[in-house]
């Protein structure tokens, strides 16, 4: 895997002239309260380029004129003591052996490296440096790439600082056939524990309860990572799209919505399940189900290179228009979007909502995007949404949830 860890390193320097560098930190958790941190997270860009999944790391990669890349990996001291209580940290050898980077140092040596950075760069142009200066709202708190970019700002004035979250993006976007195999694992993870969950289905459970069912399920695999928070919504509670509460008893004769995923070395799974918690579909929750089923197929058997997300969706807008009056809706003044309010895709990969970028807008073979359409009815107390996870191929798309149980039959089945 290392070599795929170095060709991606290349291709990122590739864009950029020289003298040019580039800084990546892997983060660090925050506190919580008294003695305790949040768990920790990698920064997704720094494990793309290293394959190293510890915190409190930077990454250096410099480009100089006439000279090939070279990459540096500041790391912090193996600590004897510190193992004793939490584990060792990443040695030397360890993090060559993972991400490929011979030039291993110690964070201590980070600004003297940097100085020497930017003053061996005097006469040969200017030096920029980039930083992923990712920020996602106005409010959130500084990453320390940005606290960086101040520390750049004030002591070297002179040195041009790049945004390189967008090429990053790019990179991101198309999926190599290793994180394919890593996403596929993903899949099965979650399809095995998604049969679990609905197994473990009566009237009258508690969300959380159905949520431990998947979460175990999960365990039982050797599965810890989620891709994200599960959000399991009996009722009129499944006609908010971020349900988090899970706490609430699910009555007989409600639909539950679920939407959650396994994770497997980051690559994530994002699945949307539809089910009626005492095992039988009403003739009204099976017909507003199958109605976004069909929405669904279109979309996949659609979905080709050259296309949009947008295009995608427009198909779902245009097939509900057509089809939800013969459900009862779209009467007194109702459009299509007081039923169906969110986008039918987005990209699939180390983050649930992968990143994008507005240079490839359409789709190009080796991307995964989830197809999720929904339909939310309040007044009814029936939410349904119905997600897969597809790879753009060259001709079409594969879906990689096709395992998954999908029409109402194969979900009462499964149910007896």
């Amino acid at each position: 895997m290392k070599e795929f860890y170095k060709s991606r390193r290349l291709a990122l320097m590739e864009g950029l002239a020289a003298p040019a560098a580039v800084l990546i930190f892997s983060g660090k958790a925050p506190m919580r309260s008294a003695d305790e941190s949040y768990g920790f997270s990698v920064d997704r860009n720094f494990y793309y380029l290293t394959g190293i999944d510890r915190e409190n790391m930077i990454l250096m990669l410099k480009k100089m004129p006439g000279k090939e890349v070279t990459a540096t990996l500041f790391i912090e001291p193996y600590s004897e003591e510190l193992a004793k209580w939490v584990g060792g940290r990443m040695k030397r050898d360890e993090a060559t052996a993972v991400s490929g980077i011979d030039d291993i140092r110690y964070l201590e040596d980070f600004p003297a490296n940097l100085n020497r950075l930017v003053s061996g760069t005097q006469g040969l142009g200017k030096l920029q440096i980039g930083l992923d200066l990712w920020r996602y709202t106005a409010s959130q708190a500084d990453t320390p790439a940005h606290e960086q970019a101040k520390v750049i700002r004030e002591r070297y004035p002179a040195v041009e600082i790049t945004d390189v979250r967008g090429e990053l993006a790019a990179m991101r976007m198309v999926k190599s056939d290793a994180e394919l195999a890593e996403m596929r694992k993903a899949q099965a993870a979650t399809d095995t524990a998604v049969r679990a969950m609905i197994r473990h289905a009566r009237p009258g459970i508690n969300e959380a309860e159905l949520e431990g069912a998947f979460d175990f399920s999960l365990a039982c695999q050797n599965e810890r990572e989620h891709a994200f928070p599960s959000i399991v919504a009996g009722g009129r509670r499944a006609t908010t799209l971020h349900y988090a509460e899970n706490n609430q008893v699910v009555e007989d004769g409600q639909l539950v919505l679920i939407d959650l995923g396994s994770a497997h070395n980051h690559y994530c799974a994002d699945i949307s399940r539809t089910f009626p918690i005492n095992g039988h579909f009403t003739a009204r929750q099976k017909a507003v189900y199958n109605t976004v089923l069909a929405a669904q197929k279109l979309v996949i058997e659609t979905a080709k290179p050259g296309m949009t997300l947008g295009e995608l969706n427009q198909l779902v807008i245009d097939f509900y228009e057509k089809e939800l009056p013969k459900l009862g809706l779209l009467a007194d003044g109702k459009k299509v979007g007081d039923y169906y309010y969110h986008g039918v895709s987005h990209h699939l990969g180390l983050d649930t909502h992968d990143v994008s970028s507005p240079t490839l807008e359409k789709l190009a073979p080796g991307m995964v995007i989830t197809v999720e359409p929904g339909l939310y009815i309040e007044e009814e107390e029936i939410g349904v949404r119905i997600e897969d996870d597809i790879l753009i191929t060259e001709t079409g798309a594969e879906n990689l949830s096709a395992g998954f149980v999908h029409t109402t039959e194969e979900i009462e089945a499964l149910f007896a």
